[in-house]
């Protein structure tokens, strides 16, 4: 048949004798003219004058800018194009009817198509390079082609054509569209005035867009590329070469920075709390929220409006296209009595209604729907999560804001503690950010479940509403498990707490169990805390998978009861269309149910953290006293552009500016004319509280002199550190004044009592914030004598020194914050008891050096609290305190005349601290020891992050021997390995039931649908479709004849058959049930056993490896196992390994189903699976990385939070609070940066896994079309509803397989740890053989000793002969590394013997089994370990002993009366670490735990090292008579405590060098004990 224009099948086609207007072909080739003008002009332009900036545009985003009426332009586009799709089917169809073809019904639709979507990537290019003049070229499109609709509308309405035919709405839609397009383009020429005006509006794109650090470009870019989002292809992309870092993500839009948001909030807030004022109301916090993010919330609600109401589409849609199959004869006939349809011009013209009874027609409507649904729903939920991440922005800012204004007392008295406010940092925040993502849902959902059961009474009638009421039925029951899986969470996370606590303990101790043999006594303990968890673990594993099986099982039961129902109630058959529209529907409604019960919760979460926010945000501030109120609010106030933030206040001049330094001292304050120079600070009539009104400071008048040092003495609790604060303005005044001289108030450095340092490096706490000098660095650094704990470090001064200063002792800590305090340039230093944690050579060196010398050389005001009475000769001014106020003021010279007694009393308490002098002066005990530790605990830091640099570089060597293509695999590929590993842990019984059941139920589900499809069929179809004319249009006659005959001949045997129909039915869903339950606890349980095995093999490993397995590997990484890692195990990998396995077997049934209804399909799903296959390879690797990002980024700013709590008062002495601000706000910017690029990349992959499964769906219904003739109307009807089904899982399968990989990383971990060696417990010597009560002697012969502490290091001691008689006291000496505490090892076979041995009471130790051996000796270690609990445990763990062996063992330890007196006596309670105890009585608990034990050897392991000298007294007593008859082998620290022992061994460089008594040795000139003795070592 030949082509032609306007068709030949007339004479008149191209007749324009009535008039060229008249004639309706030539009327739709006036509309081509404008599509051809555009594309004429726009198409050189594009190619030539765009394609060389095209790669510029994508990587420089500076000149984008957004034209006026953006946004609608794109939307008023979109709706153009679906109008044109609209004309071109109708176009199509009309065509169809005709004899002969007749283009002009759908070319110029089709150019018109190509034509807008010209016009949107012309504008586009424009757009992104800022040159509006070249869219006068769209202009003049927007006008011609309006023109040439409005002719064609204004020639159909002059034929009398009307609403009720199609092509009429079609050209009115077409003709308002493009005269709207033609306002905008007017708005852009009148706002830019490109083009007739003079002089045109130059703008810039926006501030952000300038800055390249800004990368997130959700708000900037295009519609299309915003719905999609196609600018994160690079970033999605480029993962796959290299990591993503955060370099990579730069910096926020300031609109979504914290900052921009804490101030829309704070004015919301504010704003509130004058409205409530007056009625003496708590603002409200939700009314402040919903005003500063309201509008976001109701932008993302309409699109899940929208995205809802489309979503209805797709079963209306099926409905359609298999009624329209059904009936095909009916259609047909319809058709052929329409085909008179036509104008004067012999042009068919379609009624309105007649396109959507057209199966192509809605095979492509259901494919837009669904694209548009997935589109809508992506945005709304991008939008919600966007404003959750800047409402938690904002909150934290105020949260931190309201931090650095908290009273003080709100702190010390215990209303405000630590704890609560991490949790409203880490969990409160979090919470309402959760609500905000999913709050949409709590109104979004109720229409949902409305209008899907309206739908279905449309559809079923009354049956119907059975359905609907087992739906909302068993819904309760959802939320009372989803209750009940909150609560038993709860308790499961107290016992892993107790359990991590138990293994902490443990960690810290281990030398200690396995010195005593206790490792297995512990262990158990771990192991019965595991147990309870295990049992909470498993009532959450039955509560999950109720949840999930709940979640298959009612679309079933639903579906069930409506068929069954329908069949009994209904005389007709259930047709096809009907049934599976109402099954899709029935998906619809299940998925509202299933989330609502956890929104509600989550709703209710919410209210919860309002309230304790609310109650944070009243608590009471600290005084705002003119002094400190300068204001302090100032780097919160307003963003401004460039590196350099400088923040001010409103209403006085600019005070701080954060240069590059972050921060710079504030100017200072004017003279006040009642003060004078030569006084700092005065009090005077002062009355101070902790905010009880009970004053803790009564009658303060002091003075503190100007460049002088003061002193503040007293006893302790006094109110020596409360007046310091009290002048700081930290405490409450009741009355009195506290006067400050102009130059100071705003020039002060404090370093308070209890050391406080920030997780930085060691130089970064001293410099704090100051700007580096190197010169005054080095003379702070050695007048605080840090120099050599400094070259301890690693690094240097570059050594993060971990939060709290955790891996340093609490002298090293002092000296920082005193260190601290000496750098800054201040007029002023208030020192806190400085000397409290040093020993005397430090505080000599600190005070010569650091106080007198440095400080007074600068002339600051320095003012001392000390208890060190013998620094007072020093004093300029002293200020002596009792009970909370002043005793005396003055010049030593002033005291000595005016208050003798006074003065005699400091001088008695002055002899007695000169004879701990002299004590001290006999060790540098405590710095030696701290640095000692020291040197240990960052010599386990050096070898692992030596084994990680290895790592490192093996994998930088293996990624360049391969090429770029490989390294890529590398990471993209999922590591099978440990998955398997995994699941073996969970048994190969427990695999096999799951993957069996699995495969069942989803076998079951499909022969559901199948039953379904075939009950709905069978009795439905009927021959009709042979009887039809040639032409394929069956006649009425006919049609009405069978269709009787069908009628008749079916209602019987229907009948017949219905209880067949419905058994099987039955039988089938019942089954279907049942499955559902075993495959959700067949995983779940699954998960469990995995956890079970994993930690009891974990935790076996770790307790049993050797001890230099503790020495290399860190604590953090070992408890990392144990938390972090263990808890993934726990908790998250079951459900996300159950989501994985039912989504991907869901899709893969889909497809299976589809294909086996239309084998055609198959070929279709070809490049489908292409594409899906590169989506979630490229998602999988970015997807980890940014998770990485968000997780690594999240520590800091909650660790920034607590450290900022912990040094309030630090912070706001030195006025630090805006440099502080400002860090908290960079944090928390670096953090929601990679959360919403997390996010975005989510949507991301969820849009292109949506519109994948558009295609499958469009695909699905194209290949039942074609194959219609051939196949049953229900099995298409199943392969539709199937094919909707892959949209919901698509992406699922991509998420969960990528977050399976990020958690199965876990596993490995774990893995890693199972590999290592334990120790060789067995021996070669069983233990019956062993005598019970040896060593029954205490005789020791070491023969040829060598030991090691690895193979592949050198030897620690070598060579090694001695003999120590039974009932000897034997010490051993030498200098640091000299191989004195390997020997202490060695006789407990800790290290590696490998040569010669050590033979006790006649037995070689090495081939004893190492519990038999360590629970015969008996040691008591430098450090005091106590574990939590109670005494008895301490004492005796075994449960071995009698009370009165334990009260013995007190009683010579001095301690008896001590225990007796606590509640409880021998269970009273040792708290964790045995805080509860100073160091000296842990020290003798220890001393009687190895009393208890009653071995004839006794090893004392530098036992005095760190305790008083009237506890080292009682020790050595206590060893002197308690273990007369025992060996003693003493390690001394200081060769003083050995001087009476019966024989001296003294080590050097792991050589036993002299072997003598100590007497004999003392008398020997040359000998080295001597030496050691003289320079008392």
């Amino acid at each position: 048949m030949a082509l032609s224009f306007c068709g030949n099948d007339r004479n008149d086609s191209y007749n324009v004798d009535v008039g060229v207007l008249n004639n309706g072909c030539f009327v739709d080739a006036l509309n081509l003219v404008p599509h051809v003008f555009l594309l004429f002009i726009t198409f050189p332009i594009l190619f030539i004058g765009w394609g060389s900036q095209s790669s510029k545009v994508q990587i420089h985003h500076n000149t984008w800018l957004h034209f006026p009426g953006h946004n609608m332009r794109w939307i008023l586009t979109f709706t153009l194009l679906f109008v044109h799709v609209c004309e071109i089917a109708e176009g199509i169809v009309s065509n169809q009817r005709m004899t002969s073809p007749h283009l002009h019904l759908f070319m110029p639709a089709f150019i018109g198509f190509i034509a807008a979507t010209t016009s949107v990537v012309y504008y586009h290019n424009i757009e992104t390079a800022n040159f509006p003049k070249l869219l006068l070229a769209l202009f003049i499109y927007w006008v011609l082609a309006f023109i040439t609709k409005t002719i064609k509308l204004w020639k159909f309405v002059e034929s009398e054509k009307g609403p009720q035919h199609l092509r009429f709405c079609i050209t009115a839609l077409l003709v308002v569209l493009y005269g709207l397009l033609m306002a905008v383009e007017i708005n852009v020429i009148r706002v830019r005035k490109y083009v007739f005006f003079a002089n045109p509006t130059k703008v810039k794109p926006p501030e952000d867009l300038q800055d390249l650090g800004v990368r997130f470009l959700q708000p900037f870019v295009n519609l299309l590329s915003k719905a999609t989002y196609w600018w994160m292809n690079p970033l999605i992309m480029g993962a796959h070469k290299r990591p993503i870092e955060l370099k990579k993500i730069g910096k926020l839009p300031i609109a979504m920075r914290a900052l921009t948001n804490y101030l829309k909030l704070k004015d919301a807030y504010e704003e509130r709390r004058q409205n409530t004022e007056e009625s003496e109301k708590a603002p409200s916090i939700w009314k402040s929220m919903y005003r500063a993010f309201g509008r976001p919330i109701l932008l993302s609600s309409t699109f899940r409006y929208l995205a809802d109401l489309l979503g209805f589409a797709g079963p209306l849609c099926i409905s359609g296209i298999v009624s329209n199959l059904e009936n095909r004869n009916e259609t047909a006939v319809i058709a052929a009595q329409r085909l008179n349809n036509t104008n004067s011009s012999g042009v068919y013209f379609m009624e309105s209604t007649e396109l959507l009874e057209n199966t192509p027609v809605l095979a492509v409507l259901l494919f837009l729907a669904l694209v548009l649904q997935r589109t809508f729903l992506q945005a709304s939920y991008y939008v919600t999560i966007e404003t959750g991440i800047n409402l938690r922005g904002a909150l934290l800012a105020m949260i931190y804001n309201k931090i650095l204004r908290l009273s003080t007392s709100n702190m010390s008295m215990g209303e405000m503690t630590l704890g609560q406010i991490n949790n409203l940092v880490a969990i409160e925040t979090n919470q309402l950010m959760w609500f905000l993502f999913l709050c949409p849902n709590l109104w979004a959902m109720p229409v949902q479940i409305i209008m899907g059961v309206i739908l279905l009474y449309y559809l079923l009638r009354e049956s119907a509403l059975i359905g609907a009421a087992v739906i909302l039925l068993l819904a309760p029951i959802q939320y009372l498990i989803a209750t009940k899986l909150a609560d038993t969470q709860k308790s499961t996370l107290d016992y892993s707490t107790e359990r991590l606590k138990k293994t902490t303990e443990i960690l810290k101790g281990i030398k200690l169990l396995k010195l005593y043999a206790w490792e297995n006594i512990f262990c158990d303990s771990v192991e019965d805390t595991r147990g309870k968890e295990l049992t909470s673990l498993r009532t959450f594993a039955f509560y999950t998978s109720m949840s999930i099986f709940m979640n298959a099982a009612i679309p079933i039961a639903a579906v069930l009861a409506t068929f069954v129902t329908h069949a009994y109630l209904n005389e007709e058959r259930l047709s096809p269309s009907k049934a599976f529209a109402s099954l899709a529907l029935f998906h619809i409604l299940v998925t509202p149910l299933f989330l609502l019960s956890t929104v509600v919760r989550f709703a209710v979460k919410a209210l919860v953290s309002v309230e304790r926010l609310g109650e944070f945000l009243q608590s009471d501030e600290i005084g705002d006293d003119s002094w400190r109120n300068g204001d302090m609010a100032v780097s919160l106030e307003s963003p401004r552009k460039s590196g350099v933030t400088k923040a001010f206040n409103r209403k006085q001049p600019m005070r701080y500016q954060l240069d590059s330094y972050g921060y710079e001292q504030p100017s200072r304050r004017q003279l006040r004319p009642t003060e004078t120079e030569d006084v700092a600070v005065k009090v005077s009539g002062g009355f101070f509280t902790w905010g009880n009104n009970l004053s803790t400071l009564t009658d303060i008048n002091i003075r503190i002199p100007t460049s002088q040092l003061t002193m503040i003495v007293g006893q302790v609790g006094c109110g020596k550190s409360s007046l310091l604060l009290a002048m700081l303005g930290e405490m409450q005044t009741i009355r009195g004044q506290v006067h400050w001289s102009n130059k100071n108030r705003y020039s002060v450095a404090y370093a308070a009592q209890k050391s406080w340092l920030l997780n930085a490096t060691v130089e970064d706490n001293i410099t704090f914030g100051s700007p580096f000098l190197k010169q005054r660095y080095k003379a702070v650094i050695d007048a605080c004598s840090l120099q050599p704990d400094i070259d301890l470090l690693p690094f240097g001064d570059q050594t993060e020194i971990g939060e709290r200063g955790i891996n340093l002792s609490g002298g090293q800590r002092q000296r920082i914050c005193v260190a601290r305090a000496l750098y800054q340039n201040t007029n002023i230093v208030f020192l806190d008891d400085p000397f409290s944690a040093l020993d005397i050579h430090l505080s000599d060196h600190l005070m010569q050096e650091g106080i007198l010398k440095f400080l007074k050389d600068d002339k600051r005001t320095v003012v001392l609290v000390t208890h060190k009475l013998q620094y007072l000769i020093h004093a300029d001014w002293i200020i002596a305190m009792k009970d909370g106020s002043v005793l005396r003021e003055g010049t030593l010279k002033d005291i000595q005349n005016n208050d003798v007694q006074l003065y005699e009393h400091w001088k008695t308490l002055m002899n007695r601290q000169d004879q701990e002098l002299e004590k001290d002066t006999e060790l540098e005990s405590q710095t030696a020891l701290e640095r000692k530790n020291l040197r240990r605990a960052f010599y386990s830091r050096e070898a692992k992050s030596h084994i990680d640099d290895e790592d490192e570089e093996e994998e930088e060597e293996e990624e360049e021997d391969d090429n770029l293509s490989t390294g890529t695999n590398r990471r993209s590929k999922i590591p099978w390995k440990v998955c398997w590993k995994y699941l073996s842990s969970g048994g190969l019984l427990m695999v096999f039931l799951m993957v069996v059941s699995k495969l069942l139920k989803h076998s079951v589900m499909v022969a559901i649908d199948y039953w379904l499809a075939l009950w709905t069929s069978t009795h439905g179809t009927t021959s009709a479709s042979n009887i039809t004319d040639g032409n394929g249009y069956g006649t009425t006659s006919d049609s009405n004849s069978s269709s009787y005959s069908n009628s008749t001949m079916g209602e019987d045997s229907y009948n017949e058959h219905r209880f067949y129909y419905v058994s099987v039915f039955s039988i089938l869903c019942g089954s279907g049930i049942a499955l559902c339950l075993i495959t959700s606890l067949t995983v779940e349980f699954l998960g469990l056993t995995a956890a079970t095995n994993l930690h009891h093999n974990l935790l076996n490993k770790i307790i049993h490896a050797p001890l230099r397995f503790f020495d290399v590997t860190p604590l953090g990484q070992i408890l990392n196992r144990f938390s972090a890692d263990t808890n993934i195990i726990d908790q998250h990998i079951p459900s996300t390994l159950e989501s994985l396995t039912r989504s991907s077997l869901l899709c893969l049934s889909a497809i299976g189903v589809i294909a086996f209804v239309t084998p055609a399909f198959l070929i279709a799903m070809l490049p489908i699976t292409v594409g899906f296959y590169f989506i979630q390879k490229y998602f999988r690797v970015a997807s980890k990385d940014l998770q990485d990002l968000d997780d690594s980024t999240q520590l800091p700013l909650l660790c920034h939070f607590s450290e900022t709590a912990e040094g309030l008062t630090t912070i706001r002495a030195f006025r630090h609070e805006a440099r502080f601000k400002q860090r908290m706000l960079e944090l928390t910017d670096t953090n929601n940066t990679a959360y919403l690029f997390l996010s975005a990349a989510n949507r991301w992959l969820e849009v292109r896994t949506d519109y994948l499964g558009a295609w499958i769906v469009l695909a699905a219904a194209v290949a039942s079309i074609l194959t219609s003739s051939r196949t049953e109307s229900g099995l298409v009807g199943l392969g539709l509803t199937y094919a909707l089904t892959v949209t919901n899982y698509l992406n699922w399968v991509v998420r969960n397989l990528a977050d399976l990989e990020v958690q199965v990383a876990a596993v490995k971990k774990v893995n890693s740890f199972l590999g290592t060696e334990s120790e060789n417990y067995e021996g070669s010597m069983g233990a019956s053989k062993v005598p019970d009560d040896w060593p029954q002697q205490g005789e020791i012969k070491i023969q040829d000793l060598c030991v090691r502490y690895d193979p592949a290091l050198k030897p620690v001691l070598k060579h090694v002969n001695a003999y120590i008689n039974p009932g000897q006291k034997v010490g051993i000496c030498g200098r640091t590394g000299s191989g004195k505490s390997s020997l202490s090892l060695a006789f407990f076979n800790l290290v590696d013997v490998f040569q010669g041995k050590i033979v006790i009471d006649g037995i070689d130790i090495c081939k004893l089994p190492l519990q038999t051996l360590r629970s015969r000796l008996s040691i008591i270690l430098q450090d005091p370990v106590l574990f939590s609990g109670s005494i008895r445990l301490n004492l005796d763990p075994e449960c071995t002993c009698t009370d009165d062996r334990l009260w013995e063992a007190l009683e010579i330890a001095q301690l008896k009366n001590m225990v007796k007196a606590l509640p409880g006596g021998l269970d009273a309670v040792v708290t964790e670490g045995g805080e509860n105890f100073s160091v000296g009585q842990r020290q003798l608990f220890c001393l009687a735990r190895a009393f208890v034990r009653k071995s004839s050897i006794l090893i004392m392991d530098e036992a005095t090292a760190s305790i008083d000298m009237a506890t080292e007294n009682i020790l050595q007593k206590v060893v002197m008579t308690a273990f007369a008859d025992r060996t003693v082998v003493t390690i001394a620290h200081l060769v003083a405590s050995i001087t009476e022992a019966e024989q001296v061994l003294v080590f050097s460089s792991g050589l036993l060098v002299e072997c003598e008594s100590a007497a004999n040795l003392l008398k020997i000139k040359e000998s080295v004990f001597r030496e050691l003795v003289r320079t008392g070592k």
